[in-house]
């Protein structure tokens, strides 16, 4: 949080007479004005400032409030604390769509400001409403929001009969996702755009994504997808161990059966953040960020051409957000970012400084995890644990291969791991 940030929150966090510094945060349906409880439209009523996007504040009638009516700009995050600061002596009101709390504003200003110094007043979201609609489990039914984000995030919750809903960024995203879903082996999959779900103009459209031919509806649309894979398409899951083949590059990559125990050993849990030192083809940081939409990867990686496929394989696999930097250490993130919950340590281990700028960063309590293939680095490894404890292993894989008309057991260099976690303070 910048000190503008924190000298804002603490301005709302304030108490004050009547709340008058809390700010209304209210969903709006596609029904309007209509749809709002009266309590909710007397928040609006009696708002100085109403804030929202320009067909959140069309659905207001303009004689129900007489409060300076202020479109978001584009984009938003970064004016949001100027704009805040500017109407601080004012009562706010903001309009979101359906549940603020569901990919919306409220999560934002939450953060921005503490929950403390917001009313959140929500509607049913877009996702509710549809699986009223389809009567699917909402509770068993995964969302993912293209709003702002990568279409590729799609990709890991897809699964053979798996249904799962996509918020769509506008009218294009229905068949934006049509086409993913055909490129990666689920063209049969079904799709069924519901748009302005619970408003008068509510219209439902259904077909496979190998036929999808329609034009752009409305951009306010949610896209409910039945996923069915082509039998002959790749079968990938979030457990770690991808194949070798799902990764393009020069052949850098921790092979998959040495991967799955890396992973398995860095014990990756939602909204942790790890550093992969030595990404090569970004094999590791890819499959943390797999197990879970919120893991969170920062790989470092050399070689500019490298980094250029780690890129691509994080694209092409569904977790594009991770962020590929420089060589370690000298590219590591300042002081004052965020700590790493998980080290892995996959390459350079022989570089002078490199583990001690690694453990110095680690969150106490955060583990990590050292691979070793050479004798040098193995020595370092001893060397390691003899100071900081820690469990060593050591693995070789043999792989089935053919040798004239028989199979042959073909030996991987051996692998040499170092697991130690670092002391709480």
């Amino acid at each position: 949080m910048t000190d503008e940030q924190s000298s804002l929150a603490t301005e709302y966090s304030q108490d004050t007479p009547n709340n008058d510094r809390v700010i209304a945060v209210v969903g709006i349906g596609a029904d309007g004005w209509p749809g709002l409880s009266p309590r909710v439209r007397a928040e609006i009523a009696s708002a100085e400032v109403l804030f929202g996007s320009r067909r959140q504040l069309d659905l207001v009638p303009a004689d129900a409030s007489t409060a300076n009516r202020r479109a978001w700009p584009t984009p938003l995050l970064p004016a949001l604390p100027e704009l805040l600061s500017a109407h601080r002596d004012s009562r706010i009101c903001v309009l979101a769509s359906g549940d603020p709390m569901f990919y919306g504003i409220g999560v934002t200003l939450a953060k921005l400001l503490g929950p403390q110094a917001i009313r959140v007043y929500p509607q049913p979201s877009s996702a509710t409403l549809a699986c009223a609609r389809l009567g699917w489990p909402s509770a068993h039914t995964p969302v993912v929001s293209v709003v702002g984000r990568p279409l590729e995030t799609v990709l890991p919750e897809l699964g053979d009969g798996r249904r799962l809903l996509v918020l769509s960024a506008d009218e294009q995203s229905p068949a934006q996702v049509a086409e993913l879903l055909r490129r990666n082996g689920f063209g049969e999959s079904r799709l069924t755009v519901l748009e302005q779900l619970g408003g008068p103009g509510e219209r439902i459209v259904a077909a496979t994504a190998a036929q999808w031919s329609r034009p752009p509806g409305d951009p306010l649309n949610i896209v409910a997808v039945e996923a069915v894979r082509d039998p002959a398409a790749p079968r990938f899951t979030r457990l770690p161990g991808l194949p070798d083949a799902s990764y393009g590059g020069d052949g850098q990559l921790t092979k998959a059966e040495i991967r799955t125990l890396s992973v398995a050993a860095l014990a990756p849990a939602p909204g942790e953040l790890l550093w992969d030192v030595g990404g090569g083809s970004g094999t590791i940081a890819i499959e943390w960020c797999r197990t879970h939409s919120d893991c969170r990867a920062i790989t470092f990686e050399r070689s500019a051409t490298r980094r250029e496929q780690i890129a691509d394989n994080a694209a092409a696999l569904g977790v594009p957000v991770i962020i590929v930097r420089g060589e370690a250490p000298a590219d590591l993130p300042a002081a004052g970012d965020p700590a790493p919950d998980a080290i892995f340590l996959g390459g350079g281990l022989t570089q002078d400084g490199l583990f001690e700028a690694c453990w110095d960063r680690l969150r106490p309590g955060g583990r990590l995890v050292a691979n070793a293939v050479t004798a040098e680095s193995e020595a370092l490894l001893l060397r390691w644990a003899a100071e900081h404890g820690g469990e060593l292993r050591k693995f070789q894989v043999y792989r089935g291969e053919p040798l004239g008309g028989f199979t042959a057991w073909r030996p991987h260099l051996p692998v040499a791991q170092w697991i130690a976690v670092k002391p709480a303070e």
